[in-house]
């Protein structure tokens, strides 16, 4: 049977674990055929990333026009995007209608405290990206930032709420407030709720935190996922709920590997199993 046709618009990760490598792989795991369009390279492996050399926001141009003008693309999903002008480009490429229902991953800081964006990067998304977007996919940080309130204030699930609230008001058709970093009166919870908003009110998709050190490209896998359900023309709703589904059996397959001295990378086929 001749597979849908999804596209990333990400930065690679050398370690394989996130990035369009993560974004890929899901894509395989739903049956996609995954296209790409690069928007960096980085030099990064389980314990963090060392370098970042940002791709021309012109060649990004030019990579999406190329797969868009060949191939039938059902849904596109947006990663790390590096600088404000690339920003400005894929929202360009969006306003010409190329991507089909768009899933952004504002990809501002690693886990590890690097900068992935240069200055003027948030106000960008804000006011160019976030209008096109199907669904935004920030986690409590990234959430926090694009908000402009204090991620240390992000305590529980009525906060996610108010703050993807405030997302939503930058022009998304929906918000989805991912809540992996979740903490109540400064511990930890042993659950994993995410919350999406939307015109109509908020849902939370809630799941069990698994313990597990190996969670690199959670974040990516998550929206490329949602970005494949979207590409079969499912609800967003639906599609968030397999995303999560398909997260979690990752999590819970690749707990005990050992690829890498820091956060490994999650089980993309554990689904399948």
């Amino acid at each position: 049977m001749e597979p849908l046709t999804a596209l990333t618009v990400a930065g690679s990760d050398s370690g394989g674990g996130a990035g369009i490598q993560a974004d890929l792989r899901t894509f395989s795991a739903f049956s996609l055929h995954g296209t790409t369009a690069i928007t960096a390279v980085t030099a990064q492996n389980t314990l963090g990333v060392g370098d970042v050399l940002a791709v021309s926001p012109e060649l990004v141009r030019r990579q999406v026009e190329a797969v868009t003008d060949d191939f039938a693309v059902r849904a596109t999903k947006t990663g790390m995007l590096a600088q404000p002008a690339t920003v400005a480009v894929v929202a360009a490429l969006a306003a010409e209608g190329r991507f089909g229902p768009l899933v952004v991953d504002p990809v501002l800081v690693s886990t590890s405290g690097h900068v992935l964006m240069s200055d003027g990067g948030v106000e960008a998304y804000r006011d160019q990206l976030l209008p096109h977007a199907s669904v935004v996919t920030p986690n409590l940080r990234e959430a926090a930032v694009l908000a402009g309130v204090d991620a240390n204030d992000l305590l529980n699930e009525d906060d996610m709420v108010a703050v993807g609230r405030l997302i939503l008001a930058f022009g998304p058709a929906a918000v989805l407030v991912k809540g992996g970093h979740v903490v109540t009166r400064g511990v930890t919870s042993r659950r994993s709720p995410d919350i999406l908003v939307d015109a109509q009110g908020a849902t939370v998709f809630d799941a069990p935190r698994v313990d597990t050190t190996n969670d690199h490209g959670t974040g990516c896998s998550l929206s490329a996922a949602i970005c494949s359900g979207l590409a079969y023309g499912r609800p967003l709703a639906d599609a968030t709920r397999d995303a999560k589904s398909f997260v979690l059996a990752a999590l819970t397959s690749a707990a005990s590997w050992h690829l890498g001295a820091g956060h490994g990378p999650i089980d993309h086929l554990g689904w399948n199993e």
